[in-house]
């Protein structure tokens, strides 16, 4: 790809960073009696990838080691963190510089400074589109030409074909029943093919392997794949910056690719931080993976959280032995536990997010992440809910899907 290809935004968001339209023009700013316990005294910014604010310093040199995993085979390095690097590189011109903004509600309850990521404010109103930008922008013009392909359960199947459309090429992007309406014709909208293959992603997937062997499309994943876990990286890379001294980090988990990528920059920079991970209960695929010690098949079932739904793959090559190694806990959530996350967020901190964006709050609210005793990061990694569910959710009318298949 030319230095020249310039990725074009779709409406929801441009490339300048979404401050300027949530928290004014100065886009880092202290917070002034920030309410942790300890030292009344400590405040935190809200403040952006960069920007040097008054609060965070800037990690001056990025560390050159690998982050590897271990198999009983050996040790075989998975992502280096020259990878993530150049994935920054690579795509900060494409993407919004979305905002880290200090919780006082959350830091009160949780006794401890909470800093919120906020991925939900990015480019297709999801952090996959760093992931996306990524892999489309790694592949040479005659692969561009051949088409993207993917399973998706709906964000990353957004922001691939936000950004093939973007480059001159097309995506074709398979799903099962279980994805949203919302999620699926915003696809369409991008101009993507859209295929609803089966009742679960695993279905799906059968017709993308079919695809890419008859039709010789691309193969995109949405997280088992190094472009795609060195774009989701770069989310680490921002955090170490913004925060020097994290103490945790908060990261939505599904199949891996986001959790991969932010724990190996974490981990290389801050080896003593917890990386923890968030998940629903309800069809969980890589914590039922962790806690068998290998890639293992969930029932899918209905989730407020359901851009974390879906499978691992029993054949994974990557983010389960990362995940496996470098995340430091896991924790489930009830669906009652992520509506709450949801109206908190609403209420509290005035943003919309749907359920698998909102887990990390989830998480402190019902009391599960334990031992805070430093900042914590919270990745907020989505917005797209279906506005009438969100309502619903809000007004306490739909606190559950558990009995729906």
């Amino acid at each position: 790809m030319s230095n020249e290809t310039r990725i074009e935004h779709d409406p929801l968001g441009p490339v300048s960073a979404p401050s300027d339209r949530y928290y004014g023009a100065q886009t880092a700013r202290a917070l002034e009696n920030f309410p942790i316990s300890g030292d009344p005294h400590q405040q935190h910014a809200v403040c952006h990838p960069g920007s040097g604010s008054k609060g965070y310093r800037q990690t001056e040199r990025y560390d050159t080691r690998r982050v590897s995993v271990h198999h009983e085979e050996g040790t075989m390095s998975m992502v280096d963190i020259g990878a993530i690097q150049d994935a920054h590189s690579r795509i900060k011109e494409h993407i919004n510089s979305t905002p880290f903004v200090g919780s006082p509600t959350l830091s009160a309850i949780c006794g401890a400074p909470i800093i919120l990521k906020s991925e939900h404010l990015q480019t297709t109103g999801s952090f996959k589109i760093r992931g996306a930008t990524n892999a489309i922008l790694s592949l040479s013009e005659a692969e561009r030409a051949r088409g993207v392909i993917a399973v998706s359960t709906g964000n990353h199947g957004r922001a691939l074909a936000h950004t093939a459309r973007a480059v001159g090429s097309k995506a074709t992007i398979c799903m099962s029943r279980l994805v949203p309406e919302n999620k699926v014709s915003e696809i369409r909208r991008l101009g993507a093919d859209v295929r609803i293959i089966g009742n679960s992603q695993d279905e799906a997937q059968e017709e993308v392997e079919r695809l890419v062997l008859d039709k010789g499309r691309i193969l995109l994943p949405p997280f088992d794949h190094s472009d795609i876990i060195a774009g989701q990286g770069t989310i680490g890379i921002e955090i170490v910056e913004a925060i020097p001294d994290v103490a945790t980090v908060l990261i939505p988990v599904s199949g891996g690719g986001l959790a991969a990528g932010i724990a190996a920059a974490v981990k290389t920079f801050r080896p003593h931080a917890r990386v923890i991970g968030v998940s629903m209960e309800r069809g969980a695929a890589m914590k039922a993976s962790l806690d068998a010690g290998q890639p293992v098949l969930v029932e899918e079932l209905r989730t407020l959280a359901d851009a974390l739904g879906g499978g691992i793959g029993l054949d994974n090559k990557l983010t389960f032995s990362m995940c496996q190694t470098l995340l430091d806990d896991f924790v489930l959530l009830s669906e009652s536990e992520i509506a709450a996350g949801i109206r908190h967020a609403y209420d509290k901190e005035r943003e919309i997010l749907e359920g698998s964006g909102v887990v990390g709050i989830a998480a402190l609210l019902a009391g599960k992440v334990a031992g805070l005793h430093g900042p914590t990061a919270v990745v907020l990694t989505g917005r797209n809910i279906d506005m009438e569910l969100h309502r619903r959710i809000i007004c306490g009318m739909n606190n559950s899907l558990e009995g729906e298949k």
